[in-house]
């Protein structure tokens, strides 16, 4: 039985879905973590087709200080918890699947995901952010994306 409200400490951020065709990059909105203590990234699998172990792909943590989409950077293993910075895909089997998630507790602002597939990737893939630990409430338990310029 849940006993501690946790509406009042989160807030949920719809950074995209992203559509994968071929080893062309695809990357989501950041999400701002200012006043925020923590961020987990979730990944959920829409459709996944030809994937498979040779033409799969690789969701990367990325981060920055700014909003410039130049300026993303991989997260290093030390600010991602357990050190995963990555999520890979390799079967067609994962349709309507939690891909999986990423927790960040780097000291960037803004945090996204960057992925990457091969000649044979063909997918869609929906990013969340799920902030919590705020320095205040939130005025909303859902937030808004920053988009990569």
């Amino acid at each position: 039985m849940a006993q501690f409200d946790q509406l009042s400490d989160t807030q949920v951020v719809d950074l995209g879905t992203l559509t994968l065709s071929g080893a062309t990059p695809a990357v989501s909105a950041w999400v701002d973590t200012q006043a925020f203590g923590a961020c987990t990234i979730v990944l959920r699998n829409n459709t996944v087709t030809d994937a498979g172990t040779t033409a799969g792909f690789t969701a990367t943590l990325q981060e920055s200080d700014v909003v410039t989409a130049a300026s993303a950077a991989t997260v290093a293993a030390a600010d991602a918890v357990g050190g995963a910075v990555t999520v890979a895909v390799t079967s067609d089997a994962a349709d309507d699947a939690l891909a999986g998630v990423l927790g960040y507790v780097g000291g960037k602002r803004y945090v996204g995901i960057s992925i990457t597939g091969t000649t044979g990737t063909n997918a869609d893939v929906t990013v969340l952010a799920v902030l919590t630990r705020p320095s205040s409430a939130p005025t909303t338990a859902i937030g808004t994306s920053v988009a990569r310029t």
